[in-house]
């Protein structure tokens, strides 16, 4: 079985190959500060305007992961994963919202409330324009990148996790009362460690285009 180490042991490029797409884990607990490194990675990642409109829900909960396993196809990791992330987007890009995040950067910028007026009010105007399902869908593109942070900085802490689209949406929202805090469920992270006696993935080799046919230099 893998043992996972304390330290961070690998670098960039090697933890990158290390990860894969978790199917078996063995339900060993991730340590809180493995877990606080993944989670701020998650806080920390870059978002349309700095407004981070979205939540993490961290889940430990075991009684609460079997409710969800059968919204989420019975996918086995979710019930075996140390922790269950739940990035779960504005449903909305409210006034209040958007006028709550310039008075708060404001505040801790030590800047005059009236700074940022008319950025703040631009980007009201702009989603004024729009419609809620618009702002969903923005939001929702945002908490990736959040999922991306959070899948890599597991892996450099030697933590495995899988990413999940996977799930009924309404029914995580309804199970987690979504609604009533103006958030809409979009991606699930499972984080623990990997059984590999168990997992068929594990020793496949790990498959990628070859840079030929992915990238393309514009000089």
């Amino acid at each position: 079985m893998f043992k996972h180490t304390n330290r961070i042991t690998m670098n960039f490029k090697d933890a990158l190959q290390w990860r894969y797409a978790t199917k078996q884990m063995s339900g060993e607990v991730v340590p809180q500060e493995k877990l606080d490194t993944i989670t701020e990675a998650a806080r920390m990642a870059p978002t349309s305007s700095g407004i981070q409109p979205f939540e993490l829900l961290v889940i430990s909960n075991k009684a609460l992961k079997e409710q969800i396993q059968p919204i989420a196809f019975n996918q086995p990791t979710i019930v075996q994963s140390s922790h269950l992330l739940v990035f779960a987007a504005w449903d909305s890009y409210t006034e209040e919202r958007i006028n709550n995040h310039f008075k708060y950067n404001n505040e801790e910028r030590g800047l005059p409330e009236t700074a940022t007026d008319d950025y703040r009010k631009m980007l009201l105007n702009m989603y004024g324009n729009q419609t809620p399902e618009q702002h969903f869908t923005h939001a929702a593109k945002q908490s990736y990148i959040a999922l991306g942070y959070a899948t890599i900085a597991a892996a450099l802490e030697q933590v495995d996790a899988t990413p999940m689209e996977g799930f009924n949406p309404a029914a995580l929202d309804e199970l987690l009362k979504l609604k009533e805090k103006g958030l809409r469920s979009v991606s699930l992270l499972a984080l623990g460690y990997r059984n590999a006696e168990a997992d068929w993935n594990v020793k496949l080799k790990k498959v990628r285009r070859p840079r030929s046919k992915f990238i393309t230099e514009i000089k």
